[in-house]
C-alpha cells in the first residue's frame, strides 16, 4: 500500500471518531484515534494493496461521506468539512467491521501486507483501556449499520485469501 493514502486514512479515522465519539479525556481520545486509524489503515491495505490501486483511488476520488452521514444521521456543519470528501465509504465500513470484531481484525491482519503487521496491536488485541476509550466505536450493535454496508466483500476477500473466518 502506498503512503499516498494518508489523506484517505486520516479522513476515515476522523469520520469514525466524529460518528462514534470516544470517552471523555485526552487519553481516551488518543487511544480511540489509534484504534480507528489502525482499522482504517488495515482496511486500506486490504482494499488498495498496490501502489497502482492507491493512485487510482486518489485520481478518481474516494467518494466522500454523504451516504455515511445520512446513514448515521450526522449533519455536517458546513465549516471545515472539506475533509469529508476524502472519506472512502468502503474503508470506513471495513474498519467498522474490524473494530467490532477483534478476531476478524486478526484474520485481516494475516492477509494484509506484511508492512502493516507490526503496528496493529490496539486493533487486534484490544485491552480494557482500548474498550473503555472507544465504547461506541467498538460496540457491534452501534457500528452495525456502517459495517453492514460492505461486510460481504470484506468477508469474501478474506475467504479467498485463505484466512480462516470465525
Amino acid at each position: 500500500m502506498s503512503a499516498d493514502l494518508t489523506p484517505v486514512i486520516a479522513a476515515g479515522t476522523r469520520w469514525l471518531l466524529t460518528a462514534f465519539p470516544p470517552a471523555p479525556g485526552a487519553f481516551s481520545r488518543a487511544l480511540a484515534e489509534a484504534q480507528a486509524r489502525q482499522a482504517v489503515t488495515l482496511a486500506a491495505g486490504l482494499r488498495y494493496p498496490t501502489a497502482l490501486d492507491a493512485e487510482l483511488v486518489l485520481l478518481l476520488g474516494p467518494g466522500g461521506s454523504a451516504r455515511l452521514d445520512w446513514l448515521t444521521g450526522a449533519e455536517p456543519d458546513g465549516e471545515d468539512d472539506a475533509w469529508r470528501s476524502w472519506v472512502d465509504e468502503t474503508l470506513v465500513s471495513w474498519a467498522a467491521c474490524l473494530l467490532a470484531d477483534a478476531s476478524l481484525a486478526a484474520d485481516a491482519q494475516r492477509v494484509a501486507d506484511r508492512a502493516l503487521a507490526g503496528g496493529l496491536t490496539r486493533l487486534v488485541r484490544p485491552g480494557e483501556h482500548e474498550h473503555h476509550a472507544a465504547p461506541l466505536l467498538r460496540h457491534p450493535d452501534l457500528v452495525e449499520p456502517v459495517a453492514a454496508l460492505h461486510r460481504a466483500p470484506l468477508l469474501e476477500l478474506l475467504e479467498n485469501q485463505g484466512a480462516p473466518l470465525a
